[in-house]
This record gives structure tokens, C-alpha cells and sequence, in this order.
């Protein structure tokens, strides 16, 4: 039978006179006053004689309790305990047997643990220090009691014997872990006991005992750890163990194994917290190669002083070990004299970091474009034209060059999992990384792999992850694209990134009216070196009338002709243009009603046999449609109400619409499979005064903020909805 072991306050007595011993009945603790802390509250006849309660008013320790008993002898009471101390017996009686037994292995548990923290706080002889461990951890495994500090209390005992002695051997070390394994299969080790686990990775990552005792530990804490910000040391020993995996003969195979097995054999890993926990080692390994080039930030200038181009030599604080060294005091000088073509490098040496910094005159004349600009710059900004920052090449010493290659393959093999990626690019999309690593060379290309992996998953909540996480900041996608400090190649990943959000991303006008504002040369470069993405990106320009400038027209003109596809394209745009001109042409009917069972096909056809200039009712109610039919319908110039029920309208259609029929003012979406992520763009509709959304699979949050952003919206369906 299991009990539980018992706090504080869970046995109190009251004194009752007996011939020979002091009877001690158990009563409700509304009548008693509670134990003290490590204290079994006991009485003796005269504090009951002398206090009208008749309850004692000093208390006995644990350590003179001599001995617990239970009652056996002839006709005693029942349910009793006998406990022997120094001057005489005392006897605990309980209302059942299963409470009385509760007591007696609670009292010898207390008893004991007190016994071994007096033996092992004075160490003599490492052998029976052993052997006293052994017998502890014993005394743990087989306790019927059922508490976590059963477990935590020997493996206290042992952490405090290992901080307070420094001079035991190595064999000694790996005995003492052997010893407290078994203890460690469903417990956390203590903190000084993590540290203890790190000196042995780090001295002895060949060891046995890394493999066959702390495999076991580690995969626990990954699975159950709940936050690494309150238990750090688990953290660093995680760390340290994956690269003590490393340091052995195989290498990464061997962590790559491990990894493996934390997953799980199937497609779906069935530890949620494994992932997280990962990822939170890797990015703290990752910080740390770069962490004394960080620590030296307070000798460098600010974001806002590099902006501003006003840092002073003057005002820096006092030299540190590794420090930015200026070529100037005065740089506000130095911004006058745009007409160099390039300035002397900056070369800043350190003990484990070199950087190479060179300063060109694009760099400054971004520089001074934003004189005046109080705003702090953004991360890519900085990497990108700061006067400090424009280009560095970062060396790393040959123990941080390791930990560095170890952790950014694992975030290469986590990426590899199909289940894990949505995750992870949620997780590395606010670029958690300092910028002294998006400023290393070698860390930006061996995460390209990563960047590579989330570009190529169909799936939106992945690919999307590569933009900013909000407005105003930069994201994976600038960081790669031509231009950026990790771009090393000619375009390939830009154009990988631009297809793959080009086809899910709901507000496309906006994504191209970034491209032509902040890529076109690079989208202009690569078109003209035939890349059909990027084609294709310049068609939609032109056809969304993105440029203003007849110049740059002209140009996108000259380059898509350069090549037979851009050439292919740019035609079939001209025959769109010409027929939309003739669709939009004023004139036809003004409502239209499609059959039943009519396609997507079907629309295309009729709206492309004449003139629908005028059209301003159509009715799709019970067709066959799908999300397809939206490029046909954003070109109905005078639309204003659209009927849609019954049909398979879905979310990517709806983006569409909400971006180009922003005249629209009634929609009827009922019975059609949009979800929240479809109905969220409405919002941009402000003409909508009539939105039907009944049975779809609307949510009252989604349903509140259409509310809001939309103020003319008057009549509103949405029965047999969450938000109804």
C-alpha cells in the first residue's frame, strides 16, 4: 500500500492521563495547533497539568525520537504508535489503520533523512560514503510513501555533499552518479547537481556515464520541462550533454541519433514541449559563442548614435577588452565628404572574435538621408548601412567555431521533421538571434538551410513565418533576399521565398507594392536572367498598375521582352489587358444570375463573351464555383453585390476580393467553407452593409473585430456560427 508522506501540520495531539505512558489522541486541526517546521509537536504531564488546553507548549526533534513503534503488546488501543525519546514513551493514536500506518513511515522517513544529512555532512571515508548513498538511494526506491521530496531529499543530500567537496577523484564521480541514477529516471536533478553534471560532460564526454546515465535525464527534462527561464541549470546541462554526444566518435551522428529518438519513430512527435526546450538550448549555445563580442556593446555606439552618424570617441565609456575601434572622433565630418568612393577599413581584434568592418559611401548616403530620424533603426538596417556595421567578417575561436557548427545542425535536423516546421518557424520567426551572428558569414549560410526548408513548405503557416513578425520590422525574407547581409547567393532563395508567399499571401498588392518600392532592381535582374517567378512578378506590376513612373515601365517592358518567357508573358498580359478593356467596357446587363452546377470554366467563358462594364448584382448561389473564380470577378469594375451561397468560395478568394472590389457592398458568404483567416480581410471592405456569414466557421472574436473596422456594416447573419 501506498501513503502519502506527511507535512506540517497533519498530526496534531492533545495530552490524555494514562498510569504509565502519555496517551496522545488525534483531533481535528481546528482544535490544535500545527507543527513546527522539522518538529513533531509532542507533550508531556506537566505542560498538561500546568496549561488549561492541556496542550504542550515545547516541542521534540525529530533526532531525539530514539525509536516508532508500532503498538503490539496485549490489549493495547488501537491504531497506535509508540514513540521512545529520552525520559520516557509516548503513544500516537489514530482513527484508522491505514492513518497509523501513514504516521509510522512519515516518522521513520523524517528520522532517517536527518540521520543521513548528520552522516554525510562530515565525510570521512569515501567508502562508506558510498555505501551511505547507496543505502539512501535504497531507502527512497522501496519507501511506500508517495511524495516528490522523497525522491528530492536524497538527491539534495548528494548535491550538497558534491559542492562541499572539491578534491574527489574521477572514479569517484562517475560512482556517485551510478549510485543516484535510479533516482534520477522521474526526478529533475537540483541545481548544484546540474553543475556537477556539466563539469563531468565537460571533462569527461567519453565517459559510460554520459550515455547510459544522463541519456535518460536529459530526454526527461526535454519532455516535461515546462520553462528554462526558472530552471537555467537544467538548461546548461542539456546543452553541455548534446555536445559531450558530439565530442564522441561519430560525432553529429550520434546527435542526430539523439534527436531522432526524442521525435519519436512516427510523424507525429507525442511530447509537445520537446520542440520548445530544443530550440531554447540552441538559441542560448548560439548566444553564448557570441557573448563577449555582446558584452562589449557598451563600448559601442548605439543603434540610434550609428543612425545618426553622431557618436563621439569622446563619449564612450572607458576601454573595454574587446572593444569597436573608430577611425575618426568626428564622424559628422566624415558624412560631409560623400564624394570618397570608399574609407579606410575598421579592423577590431579580440581574443576569439576579428571583425572587418568597411564603410562605402552607399552606406553613408543612407546614413545621412535619416539625419534627424529619432526613431531606433531596425535590426537589418543596422547590419546593412550603419557607418559601424555595413560589412563584417566575424572568427570565432575554435571552441566556440564548434559549438556554433554542433547547434546550428540541430536546427537544421528540427527543420527536417514535417511535424515539427510550423513550430519552429513560429519560434525563429522574430530572428531571436543577436546581430553579431546575422553579421557571421558562415552562421547566416548554414542557416540558410533552415530559411531554404521553410521556403519550400506549402503550408502558410510556415512560409508565412518568413516575413516580419509585425509592421515596421524585418524578417527572414529581407535578411535573404538580394541586398541583405545573408544573401550569398544570386537570387535563387529570393525568388524560392517570392513564389511561395506570392501564392498564399492575401494582400498581394501590398507584397508587390513593397517589392517595387524596396527589390525591384533585384526582381528586375533576375527576370531579366530568365527566372519565371520573377516574371511573373513583373507582369503583375504592370497589370496592377504598381509603378507609377512611364520610365520604369518602360524598363519592366524592355526586361520582360529580353527573354523568350518574359517575352511569352508580357503578351499574354496585353490579351488580358485588351479583354478586360472590353469587359469593362460600359454597357451589358446589370444583374447576372449563373445556373446551378456551373463552374469556375463556365464563369471565365461568359464574362469573357462581351461587355459587363455595368454589371453590379451577380448571383453564384448554388454553383459549382471555387476560390479560382476570384481573378475573373476582381475585374468587374461597377460590382457592388455578390451572391455566393452554397458555393466552395474559400478563404484564398476572399483575400483576393478584399483587396480589389473594395466598392462591394453586399456579400452573401452563407454555406461557404471560409474560416477566420478568409473573413479577417473583409475588414478592409469599408463599403460592406450587408455581410452574410451563417453556417460558416466564423468565431466570436473574428465576428467583434469585423465590427469594429467595419462602420457602415448594418445587417448581419451569422446563425449557426461560434459567434452566434
Amino acid at each position: 500500500m501506498r501513503y502519502k508522506l506527511l507535512q506540517e501540520g497533519d498530526i496534531q495531539v492533545c495530552v490524555i492521563r494514562h498510569p504509565r505512558t502519555f496517551l496522545s489522541k488525534i483531533l481535528t486541526s481546528k482544535f490544535l495547533r500545527r507543527w513546527e517546521p522539522h518538529h513533531l509537536t509532542l507533550a508531556d504531564n506537566s505542560v498538561a497539568s500546568a496549561t488549561p488546553t492541556g496542550y504542550m507548549e515545547n516541542s521534540i526533534s525529530y533526532s531525539a525520537i530514539e525509536d516508532v513503534q508500532l503498538l503490539s503488546w496485549e490489549n493495547a488501543p488501537k491504531y497506535c504508535l509508540q514513540l521512545t525519546i529520552p525520559g520516557g514513551t509516548v503513544l500516537l493514536q489514530a482513527a484508522n489503520s491505514y492513518l497509523r500506518d501513514q504516521w509510522f513511515h512519515s516518522l521513520q522517513w523524517k528520522k532517517k533523512i536527518y540521520k543521513y544529512k548528520k552522516v554525510l555532512s562530515n565525510p570521512s571515508r569515501w567508502e562508506v560514503v558510498l555505501k551511505e548513498i547507496r543505502t539512501l538511494v535504497d531507502m527512497a526506491l522501496t519507501s511506500p510513501l508517495q511524495d516528490d521530496s522523497i525522491h528530492q531529499a536524497p538527491l539534495e543530500i548528494v548535491s550538497k555533499l558534491l559542492s562541499e567537496n572539491n578534491n574527489l577523484t574521477t572514479q569517484d564521480h562517475e560512482s556517485i552518479i551510478v549510485a543516484i541514477a535510479p533516482l534520477l529516471e522521474n526526478n529533475h536533478p537540483p541545481p548544484d547537481l546540474c553543475e556537477f553534471f556539466c563539469k563531468h560532460c565537460r571533462e569527461r564526454p567519453r565517459s559510460m556515464v554520459v550515455i547510459e546515465v544522463f541519456t535518460p535525464v536529459v530526454q526527461r527534462i526535454l519532455k516535461h520541462n515546462m520553462d528554462f527561464g526558472k530552471c537555467p541549470r537544467l538548461r546548461l546541462f542539456t546543452q553541455e550533454y548534446i555536445l559531450a554526444l558530439n565530442e564522441l566518435n561519430a560525432g553529429m551522428e550520434v546527435v542526430k541519433k539523439f534527436i531522432h529518438s526524442m521525435h519519436g519513430p512516427t510523424g507525429q512527435c507525442p511530447h509537445p514541449r520537446v520542440l520548445p526546450n530544443l530550440v531554447a538550448v540552441c538559441l542560448a549555445a548560439i548566444y553564448s559563442c557570441y557573448e563577449e563580442f555582446i558584452n562589449s556593446r557598451d563600448n559601442s555606439p548605439s543603434l540610434k548614435e550609428i543612425r545618426n552618424g553622431c557618436q563621439q570617441q569622446c563619449d564612450r565609456k572607458p576601454n573595454l577588452p574587446l572593444r569597436l575601434l573608430h577611425t575618426s572622433p568626428d564622424l559628422v565630418s566624415q558624412e560631409a565628404t560623400l564624394t570618397e568612393s570608399r574609407l579606410k577599413p575598421v579592423i577590431v581584434t579580440a581574443n576569439e572574435i576579428h571583425v572587418e568592418v568597411e564603410r562605402n559611401n552607399t552606406a553613408n548616403q543612407k546614413m545621412t538621408a535619416n539625419v534627424g530620424n529619432d526613431s531606433e533603426p531596425n535590426l537589418i538596417d543596422c547590419l546593412m548601412v550603419s557607418p559601424t556595421c555595413s560589412t563584417m567578417s566575424i572568427e570565432l575561436s575554435a571552441q566556440a567555431d564548434r559549438i556554433l557548427g554542433c547547434y546550428v545542425e540541430i536546427l537544421k535536423m528540427l527543420s527536417d521533421y514535417d511535424d515539427w516546421r510550423p513550430a519552429l518557424a513560429s519560434l525563429l520567426q522574430p530572428i531571436p538571434f543577436p546581430k553579431e551572428a546575422l553579421a557571421h558569414e558562415k552562421f547566416t549560410k548554414e542557416l540558410k538551410y533552415v530559411i531554404q526548408r521553410f521556403a519550400e513548405d506549402p503550408r502558410q503557416e510556415v512560409h508565412s513565418c518568413l516575413l516580419s513578425v509585425r509592421a515596421g520590422k524585418d524578417g527572414w525574407f529581407q535578411l535573404y533576399s538580394p541586398g541583405g547581409v545573408a544573401c550569398d547567393d544570386d537570387g535563387e532563395l529570393f525568388a524560392s521565398m517570392v513564389h511561395i508567399l506570392m501564392g498564399s499571401c492575401y494582400k498581394t498588392k501590398k507584397f508587390l507594392l513593397s517589392l517595387a518600392e524596396n527589390k525591384l532592381g533585384p526582381c528586375m535582374l533576375l527576370a531579366l536572367r530568365g527566372n519565371q517567378t520573377m516574371v511573373e512578378i513583373l507582369c503583375l506590376m504592370l497589370e496592377y498598375n504598381i509603378i507609377d513612373n512611364n520610365d520604369t515601365q518602360l524598363q519592366i517592358i524592355s526586361t520582360l521582352e529580353s527573354t523568350d518567357v518574359g517575352k511569352r508573358m508580357y503578351e499574354q498580359l496585353c490579351d488580358r489587358q485588351r479583354e478586360l478593356k472590353e469587359l469593362q467596357r460600359k454597357g451589358g446587363p446589370t444583374r447576372l444570375t449563373l445556373p446551378s452546377k456551373s463552374t469556375d470554366a463556365d464563369l471565365a467563358r461568359l464574362l469573357s463573351s462581351g461587355s459587363f462594364g455595368n454589371l453590379e448584382n451577380l448571383s453564384l448561389a448554388f454553383t459549382n464555383v471555387t476560390s479560382a473564380c476570384a481573378e475573373h470577378l476582381i475585374k468587374l469594375p461597377s460590382l457592388k453585390q455578390l451572391n455566393l451561397w452554397s458555393t466552395q468560395f474559400g478563404d484564398a478568394g476572399l483575400r483576393l476580393l478584399s483587396e480589389h472590389l473594395t466598392m462591394l457592398q453586399v456579400l452573401n458568404l452563407c454555406e461557404t467553407p471560409v474560416t477566420d483567416a478568409g473573413l479577417l480581410a473583409l475588414s478592409s471592405m469599408k463599403s460592406l452593409c450587408s455581410l452574410n456569414m451563417n453556417s460558416t466557421k466564423l468565431s466570436a472574436d473574428t465576428y467583434e473585430d469585423l465590427k469594429a473596422k467595419l462602420p457602415n456594416l448594418k445587417e448581419v447573419d451569422v446563425r449557426y456560427t461560434e459567434a452566434w
